[in-house]
């Protein structure tokens, strides 16, 4: 990277930002307003706000709303004070948080809300995750949550729904993050960290407060390049227990097609955990899931074959990594040896990318079987989509033939 390059990541910016905002809806004489203050932190006795937007020499600013009320038809969204990613607390700043470390902590937020009965670890790159684990204690959730995909979890943020405990930090310590968010740190964590000079520790006390945020709706406003504003309420899964799932069926031309088998306990644990992934993955995405951890995220694609096969295509890769990291302490990519590379390859192929017993999430339905058979083919024993397709029973049947499972969450779960 030239100095100029390198130069142009350090800059940090002094924006132009109002120091507060206001959002007013307005249905003639009544008005609800919302307002905002903007949120700076102290770095080496300078206040500084966010460090840059997407890109360098984009302004960018935070703001957190501090008083107002919104009710649109029978909804009510957040009300002020219940901070998470809009008022972080830095511990170690390395260099100041930009916007998308913010998003980033934001959507690890948006997906760790559903899973806080067990340690669960998010990390996400990119405002995606490359990697969702829940585990018995934090460590293994960290461990298998960044085994999940160690190439693209490098530089990523790290989200933990548990105080971080030495045996996590060491681990995350061995590896290049950007950002690690969590409730609280034991001791001795933040020395550890201290080693880290441009990792960013955020601690959000109210992560333990994340399940009140679950079925709870904000304001989504995305700006339009006339500078119009597109505003709708934000994504809210319907689909949260095995209860609100239906097991796939419908009718077509007069018969009626069902799917032979129920999923087991197991199943079902796997295709809630993914669902609910799901609702923090760009669309049009698949994903596949086993034992409580992603195996393979495809995402932002445009056609749902295609999604499903990168996923697929990246189960495998990732998995051909994982070994060669575990066996070699290499990435697979490093490997010379062309024998270590087969034995490699040989079992990744064995083991169809540990894609054999998995679940099949998708964010919407599948317009014909040939993405459910992109799955099945690799051994997926359980599908979960929205149903609703005129050709629902082209995939209840491909599911049929191999005695797999589906079912129907009756809503879609697209992100843009």
């Amino acid at each position: 990277m030239t100095d100029h390059l390198k130069d142009m990541y350090k800059t940090i910016m002094d924006d132009h930002f109002t120091p507060a905002m206001e959002l007013s809806f307005v249905d003639g004489d009544k008005r609800q307003t919302l307002y905002y203050e903007k949120v700076a932190w102290t770095i080496d006795q300078v206040r500084k706000g966010l460090r840059y937007g997407e890109n360098p020499g984009q302004e960018a600013a935070l703001y957190k709303l501090v008083n107002g009320n919104l009710v649109i038809g029978d909804v009510k969204t957040i009300q002020p004070g219940r901070y998470l990613a809009s008022d972080v607390e830095l511990l170690q700043s390395g260099k100041h948080p930009g916007k998308t470390n913010l998003t980033d902590t934001d959507n690890a937020l948006n997906i760790l809300r559903y899973f806080t009965d067990r340690p669960t670890a998010v990390i996400v790159k990119h405002n995606n995750p490359c990697g969702v684990a829940r585990r018995d204690s934090l460590a293994a959730a960290y461990e298998a949550a960044y085994m999940a995909d160690r190439v693209a979890a490098f530089g990523g943020c790290i989200a933990l729904n548990r105080a971080i405990d030495l045996a996590t930090a060491e681990a995350i310590s061995n590896q290049y993050a950007e950002v690690v968010v969590a409730p609280d740190f034991e001791e001795g964590v933040m020395d550890l960290f201290a080693k880290k000079k441009n990792l960013r520790v955020i601690r959000i006390g109210n992560i333990h407060k994340l399940q009140s945020f679950v079925g709870e709706r904000v304001v989504d406003l995305k700006s339009l390049i006339d500078g119009g504003i597109v505003a709708q309420l934000s994504f809210v899964p319907e689909a949260r227990t095995r209860n609100d799932l239906i097991l796939a069926h419908c009718d077509y031309k007069g018969k009626t097609y069902t799917i032979n088998r129920k999923p087991t306990d197991a199943e079902y644990e796997d295709m809630l955990f993914g669902w609910l992934v799901e609702s923090g993955i760009t669309s049009n995405s698949v994903i596949y899931v086993k034992d409580q951890v992603t195996v393979g995220i495809g995402t932002g694609e445009q056609d749902r074959v295609g999604v499903a096969e990168i996923a697929v295509d990246k189960a495998y890769r990732k998995l051909s990594d994982r070994y060669a990291y575990e066996s070699y302490d290499m990435a697979y990519h490093d490997l010379s040896d062309p024998e270590k590379k087969a034995l490699i390859d040989e079992r990744v192929a064995r083991e169809k990318g540990g894609l054999i017993g998995s679940s099949m999430v998708s964010d919407a339905f599948f317009p014909f079987r040939d993405g459910v058979d992109v799955g099945l083919r690799q051994g997926v024993s359980a599908v979960i989509h929205s149903g609703g397709s005129l050709n629902d029973y082209q995939s209840i049947e491909a599911c049929n033939e191999v005695g797999a499972t589906m079912v129907f969450t009756g809503q879609r779960s697209f992100k843009h």
